[in-house]
């Protein structure tokens, strides 16, 4: 889960970096370093998740394609 997703995500559900920030008790600038930087905590993605109203998925995937 990187920068592209969350922009995508940001799109799709109509959000705003700013709105996101304020929502997670950051400033916008902060959140715009975090998705420069690719550097989001997993804990962080799912309190994303959580303000656009999505499931967050993390999966390993096998060569196989299974996931675990």
């Amino acid at each position: 889960m990187g920068t592209e997703e969350l922009k995508i995500l940001f799109i799709k559900t109509g959000k705003t970096v700013k709105e996101i920030a304020e929502e997670m008790g950051t400033s916008s600038q902060n959140l715009s370093n975090k998705m420069r930087r690719d550097d989001f905590k997993m804990s962080e993605l799912k309190q994303i998740a959580a303000i656009c109203g999505v499931r967050l998925e993390a999966n390993f995937v096998l060569e196989d394609g299974t996931k675990i």
